[in-house]
C-alpha cells in the first residue's frame, strides 16, 4: 500500500486553520479554492462530493472529525481507479503558527504518482488560503 505524506508550515494560529479544515463542505471556498471547484455535502454531512479543478470528482466519506486532536480523516469511495484510499489532515501547533499534515494511504500502488501530484497542488492552494484565514 502506498503512503504519501505532505506537510506545510503556516503562519496562522492552529485554531484558525482548524476552523477551515473542519468545515467539510467548504473545500472550494475556504480550504483549497481552485484545486477544488465544488463541494456538496451528502448523507447528512457524512459524505461529500468533491469536484477538482482537473475535472475529477470523488465521493469522500468523513470518517473522523476529532476536535481535540484537530484531525479530519476521510475515505474516498472505491472507483475505477482506486481500490482503497483513506487520508487525514491534522493541524499541529508550532511556535510560529502551525503545521498542516496530510497523509494518504492508497491502492493500487501505481496510483501513487498521480495522487502525489494532486496532493502537491492541493497543498499549494491550501497554503495560500490558510495563510489568509
Amino acid at each position: 500500500m502506498a503512503t504519501i505524506r505532505k506537510e506545510i508550515s503556516l503562519g496562522n494560529t492552529p485554531d484558525r486553520v482548524w476552523d477551515v479544515v473542519r468545515d467539510t463542505g467548504a473545500l472550494h471556498t475556504r480550504f483549497c479554492p481552485g484545486f477544488v471547484t465544488d463541494t456538496v455535502l451528502e448523507n447528512g454531512g457524512a459524505s461529500r462530493m468533491v469536484s477538482f479543478g482537473n475535472g475529477m470528482k470523488a465521493r469522500e466519506w468523513i470518517v473522523t472529525l476529532d476536535e481535540a486532536a484537530r484531525r479530519l480523516a476521510y475515505s474516498v469511495e472505491r472507483n475505477e481507479r482506486l481500490i482503497h484510499h483513506n487520508a487525514s489532515f491534522q493541524v499541529i501547533p508550532e511556535a510560529s503558527g502551525c503545521r498542516l499534515v496530510w497523509i494518504a494511504d492508497l491502492l493500487p500502488n501505481e496510483m501513487a504518482g498521480a495522487i502525489t501530484g494532486m496532493m502537491e497542488q492541493g497543498m499549494i492552494a491550501a497554503k495560500a488560503a490558510l495563510e489568509k484565514a
